[in-house]
């Protein structure tokens, strides 16, 4: 026979392993309805996060929209302002007629030097760019330099500069 302390460890043994048992089966239970409530949150998010992601793309498509159309006004104003660099350039090449051109080229460079530094700015740098460039340089050469590097810029376009510009990075 067992004795009755024998007895009742084993009974608290056997209520143990009830206990043990019913807590492991309880926490299985736990974990398999956790993941089907993690489940379930995910289905029901699911179109909420596509719509977010709708609006977000879409957001991002309408800035680089606005980024290109940004470009496309500065474009367009570079052209109009090359379109208009070159008609001033036809217009002063134009004002160099043939025959007076002629007659520069066939003079001795100080004696048009000093003719055409006396002469409207644009005038004497059409006739000075329609003169074969030999000719044109020993022109240039006989002038101030500071009214042959005028004239090159009237040439040349470029834009009339400060004396000590400022440099901006």
């Amino acid at each position: 026979m067992i004795s009755r302390m024998a007895y009742q460890t084993l009974r608290q043994m056997a209520a143990s392993a009830l206990l043990l048992g019913a807590t492991a089966f309880g926490t299985q239970a736990q974990e398999a309805n956790a993941t089907a409530k993690n489940s379930q949150y995910c289905t029901n998010i699911a179109d909420a996060a596509s719509d977010a992601r709708f609006a977000l793309q879409k957001q991002a498509l309408a800035d680089m929209e606005k980024e290109i159309e940004g470009r496309i006004k500065v474009l367009e104003a570079k052209r109009a302002e090359y379109e208009e660099w070159l008609k001033r350039r036809k217009e002063v090449l134009e004002k160099a007629d043939e025959t007076v051109v002629m007659i520069y080229s066939r003079m001795r460079p100080d004696a048009a030097a000093l003719q055409l530094m006396n002469m409207d700015e644009e005038i004497a740098a059409a006739v000075i760019a329609k003169l074969n460039p030999r000719a044109a340089s020993a022109v240039l050469n006989e002038m101030e330099p500071a009214r042959a590097a005028q004239l090159a810029n009237v040439i040349t376009d470029a834009p009339k500069r400060e004396k000590n510009p400022v440099r901006q990075n």
